[in-house]
């Protein structure tokens, strides 16, 4: 069983996102290493994290409640507890989270967000830590191709399609929000720095744009990977191959933010991808000599789940893939 490996000598490793992605890829890693740091966004403002937002004025509780959650050492009933939902007809408390109203009250009493986030760690015992980009309240802002623009995380998916062109570029406002000293520490240390997988603009992004973030990686001696998407992203990458999306995140970054791009080499059955099709999403194009031709290696592993009926990375051949492209590199010390 994963739980009972060996960590002795296990790299330390940093994963920068947010969403479903992080979490997922969370779950089969934390059984590989003991010194494991998710760095997460804090743009969101949409669904129950950003009542929460409005009601408290605190930051959105979700993806870092996602990622406690993947991380958490506890029991089954627990476990039920931070995912459970309340439904329709709860009145105000319908379509929350349990485990964001406890992230919630926990922010009350504590003198700061990231403050919050390390009490409700111990609270569950989670392997390794999770860490808030910054403290800063932040909203997220898409630039158009055609010149428009749009404030706030939740309303990019329905004002892309209503524009019906790419986004150009997302910036954070306030401008360069200061970084949690944390999260520099934390990559400064990394052997493994890893983006992804998860939403281009609104999950890996807006972590690059809080002030050092970028820069930090860039410095950083870590191996550094880019996690590919399976599929394409209606609403915020339609019409984009692989290369595109890691030209997306160089020119929000800069140069020596990535080694390494891992992307997923099964195939997606074809009555998935008639699903995804009616959502505007498809497999994700690979196009190699563009990847390589931005200074990225590219290695493909199969790595979606059979487990699920989403096109979704399984966690175990994920992490498997990750520590694997660890040992490779180590031993012939190419980064």
């Amino acid at each position: 069983m994963t739980a009972n490996r060996d960590l002795q000598g296990s790299p330390s490793i940093v994963a920068i996102g947010g969403g479903t992605g992080l979490s997922t890829m969370l779950r089969g890693l934390k059984h590989r290493t003991k010194k494991l740091t998710a760095i997460v966004t804090v743009a969101d403002d949409g669904g129950g994290s950003g009542m929460l937002r409005q009601d408290l004025g605190m930051l959105p509780p979700g993806d870092i409640r996602n990622c406690m959650q993947a991380l958490a050492n506890v029991e089954p009933v627990m476990e039920q507890l931070l995912a459970y939902r309340f439904p329709d007809g709860s009145g105000s408390l319908a379509g929350q989270s349990f485990g964001n109203l406890l992230l919630a009250a926990l922010n009350g009493i504590s003198p700061s967000f990231d403050q919050a986030v390390a009490r409700m760690s111990e609270v569950l015992a989670i392997s390794g830590r999770v860490l808030p980009v910054t403290n800063a309240d932040i909203l997220l802002e898409a630039l158009f191709e055609n010149g428009t623009r749009v404030v706030g995380e939740s309303k990019i998916f329905e004002f892309k399609k209503r524009q019906g062109c790419a986004i150009s570029q997302v910036r954070l406002l306030p401008d360069k929000p200061p970084p949690l000293p944390a999260t520099l520490e934390a990559i400064g240390a990394a052997d493994i720095i890893l983006l992804g997988p998860g939403s281009l603009y609104t999950s890996i992004i807006p972590n690059l744009l809080v002030s050092g973030v970028a820069d930090a990686i860039c410095r950083a001696r870590a191996l550094k990977v880019y996690i590919s998407n399976i599929m394409t992203q209606d609403g915020e990458t339609e019409g984009m191959s692989l290369s595109e999306h890691i030209r997306a995140m160089l020119h929000h970054s800069g140069a020596g933010l990535l080694d390494v791009c891992l992307s997923n080499s099964a195939c997606v059955p074809p009555s998935l991808q008639e699903r995804y099709r009616q959502e505007d999403a498809v497999p994700l194009a690979v196009d190699k000599a563009a990847v390589e031709a931005l200074g990225v290696e590219l290695v493909a592993r199969p790595l979606t789940s059979e487990d699920t009926d989403v096109a979704r990375h399984s966690s175990e051949k994920l992490a498997d893939a990750i520590l694997e492209l660890y040992r490779e590199r180590a031993e012939t010390k190419v980064f």
